[in-house]
């Protein structure tokens, strides 16, 4: 698991930066209720999408449980943050108009419990705003990466715990319907050949930590064989759904 405190001075820059903020920010702000609204931003990090979300007419309020993230979201967000677990949040329930989460559920063994506690925030009728299917969005059909992982991919399919259709059906069972959704690019995030070889020994590829030894190292091998082996494949795309009672 990443130690976010050490990651956050360097967080915001090792993952697309301002311009990949600013494509979420105005991503979550089409599924967002229009007029004055109190909006939760949970695991906002470094703050960085958070600020964007402030208006005269909204109280946002992030909430992270590391330490150095929320460091610099107190920074961009003055008195706008509160420690505290996704798990347990401190906030009443029936509280708020929007829950915003963000690249969260995809590292969760079960997100369960974390959409559970978004929902029992929520006033009757808010909004639940998160992103899903988020290791799928560098995947684009034809491209010669997708097809050299898509073994792999399919073989962990069943254990993705941002998955659509498993974030949808938890959703259903509690009466909340798929009330909008959209996509946004993560800009200047494309993966090159190389760069997958890269991350993948490092450790940091979920449907690769759960393959044989061998399994991965005929990716990789593959990987190594592809041409362009420094030219980034497209930026990924990245899903949001926004679910309502």
């Amino acid at each position: 698991m990443i130690d976010y405190d050490d990651e956050a001075r360097n967080y915001d820059a090792s993952r697309g930066g301002e311009p990949r903020a600013l494509a979420a920010a105005d991503a979550v702000e089409l599924l967002l209720p229009q007029g004055p609204c109190s909006i939760l931003d949970i695991a906002c990090g470094t703050g960085i999408v958070t600020r964007r979300l402030l208006s005269p007419e909204r109280m946002v309020v992030g909430v992270d449980r590391s330490p150095g993230m929320l460091g610099l979201a107190g920074q961009r967000v003055p008195g706008g943050v509160v420690r505290g677990d996704a798990t347990r949040l401190p906030f009443a329930s029936d509280g708020v108009d929007a829950v915003v989460i963000v690249w969260l559920l995809h590292l969760l063994p079960d997100p369960a419990s974390v959409l559970a506690e978004a929902a029992r925030v929520l006033r009757p009728g808010g909004v639940l705003i998160t992103t899903v299917d988020k290791d799928d969005a560098y995947f684009v059909e034809g491209s010669d990466i997708a097809q050299v992982t898509a073994e792999l991919r399919r073989q962990y399919a069943p254990r993705v715990p941002d998955g659509s259709a498993r974030v949808l059906g938890w959703a259903a069972e509690r009466g909340l319907g798929l009330a909008g959704q959209t996509e946004f690019p993560g800009t200047g995030q494309g993966r090159s050949p190389r760069r997958w070889r890269e991350v993948i020994a490092a450790g940091r590829i979920p449907w690769c930590a759960h393959a044989t030894e061998d399994q991965v190292a005929d990716v990789c091998q593959r990987l190594a064989e592809l041409p362009d082996q420094d030219a980034a494949r497209p930026d990924p795309l990245y899903r949001l759904v926004a679910l309502k009672a």
